[in-house]
């Protein structure tokens, strides 16, 4: 089998290995993928977000099964226009995809529905949203309508805060269109979930839950970023939580999307609160996680294309979907000064591995000399996989000794707020 691979990062690069253990594949195509994965896929230079020039590409080469994982390519109909080819693909299509392309559907949906989320208001008129928030309650949540590379959001404590997130969202158009309507939120406290599932619209299968450490610096300061580092499993995410999720949020959103006519076939992403009035719903996502499937993905002992395959075909209820018991985690090597202004271009080096450790490779390309370099914010994600939680981070700190370049930057506490947990 051909397969082909839309996207170009840390997540892609995780996919592929998984994917590539299955035995009928002959070729894995990364539109565009990087330098990092070359080992494992042919880079074709196309943009995920080139809709035209994917399809065309398509055309013109024998591909068996398409795997959409970026947001933006989902969002813009990619699934609509290789199905249409007779290209079988797993990802949402267009219309499903808005769960995550728009904050507003996803809200009005989870209200519609009766599943559980923050309380929320509309505006896409700046002078309202600023009367709004001259009396609403602190801290509140600001977030732009659209999709804005998981940066359109803000945590505000007065009013001041909230007037400059407004005025740079709706006004300055800081995240493009995007930010051109907003919702507000209350804020909800407790501790963060990740759960990524595989639905094919009428069955949903959670995958290992997950933690992600969104702030750069360590002590969880810093601006947020796409992702620091991940653990798995999330300690705070119990037995008798998941089946609450599974009976209030999951099931529910699958069976809201069905009638709404836009049923979810994919991986769709639940990013939860466990508040102390019980699992609620932060965000969809329409896809997997950036760096969680780096974690979730190593633990999956069944085949990722097969399961891929019954998604699509909607027989998820007949697959083998079986999780190691073990844990994993990953650790992000980025370049200095992300997610702000920083340098690219330095040369990576990579020594040799401990065992059950992997190198996933972001924002890495070739330079004129054959070298790979930087080139880009997260450069690359270091997981490793162990027999409990204090293991695997031990070994992905270890792993990630390994792997140098100039002007890096990484958290040295990934996953010990987890420990703590754990006692």
């Amino acid at each position: 089998m051909n397969i082909m691979v839309i996207g170009g990062g840390g997540r892609e690069h995780a996919v592929i290995r998984k994917i590539a253990e299955n035995k009928n594949v002959e070729t894995i195509f990364a539109l565009p993928g990087n330098a990092g994965m070359r080992e494992l896929a042919q880079c074709v230079d196309i943009a995920a977000t080139n809709i035209e020039a994917i399809v065309a590409w398509a055309k013109e080469h024998p591909i068996d099964f398409a795997v959409v994982t970026p947001d933006d390519p989902l969002a813009l109909g990619c699934v609509d226009a290789l199905e249409a080819l007779g290209i079988p693909c797993f990802g949402p299509t267009a219309a499903a995809a808005q769960i995550e392309a728009s904050k507003v559907f996803a809200k009005d949906l989870m209200q519609k529905y009766g599943i559980p989320t923050a309380a929320y208001a509309v505006f896409e008129e700046l002078p309202a949203a600023l009367e709004y928030v001259r009396t609403a309650p602190y801290p509140l949540v600001i977030k732009a309508d659209g999709l804005a590379l998981g940066k359109g959001v803000s945590i505000v404590s007065d009013v001041a805060q909230a007037e400059e997130a407004l005025r740079a969202a709706m006004e300055e158009k800081v995240f493009g269109n995007s930010g051109s309507r907003v919702v507000i939120e209350e804020y909800l406290e407790g501790p963060e979930v990740s759960v990524l599932s595989f639905t094919d619209g009428q069955t949903i299968v959670p995958m290992v839950s997950s933690m992600d450490h969104k702030r750069a610096f360590d002590g969880d300061e810093g601006p947020n970023t796409g992702g620091m580092g991940t653990i798995a499993p999330n300690p705070y995410y119990t037995e008798a939580i998941a089946a609450q999720c599974m009976e209030e949020i999951f099931l529910p959103t699958i069976q809201a999307m069905q009638k709404e006519g836009r049923p979810f076939q994919g991986c769709l992403y639940f990013g939860l609160m466990l508040t102390k009035d019980g699992p609620k719903v932060i965000e969809y996502n329409c896809r997997f996680g950036d760096p969680e499937t780096q974690v979730v993905l190593p633990l999956l002992e069944s085949d990722l294309l097969e399961i891929m395959m019954a998604v699509r075909n909607k027989t998820l209820a007949n697959a083998d979907v079986r999780f190691s018991e073990k844990s994993a985690c990953c650790v992000v090597k980025a370049s200095k000064g992300y997610p702000r202004a920083y340098e690219k271009g330095f040369v990576i080096t990579c020594g040799e591995l401990p065992e059950n450790t992997f190198v996933f490779y972001a924002g890495a390309k070739l330079d004129s000399a054959g070298n790979l370099v930087t080139a880009g914010g997260r450069v690359l994600g270091v997981t490793a996989v162990a027999a409990d939680l204090k293991s695997a981070i031990e070994l992905a700190y270890q792993a990630a000794e390994q792997v140098h370049f100039d002007n890096e930057a990484k958290r040295n506490d990934i996953g010990q707020r987890a420990l703590k947990i754990l006692g």
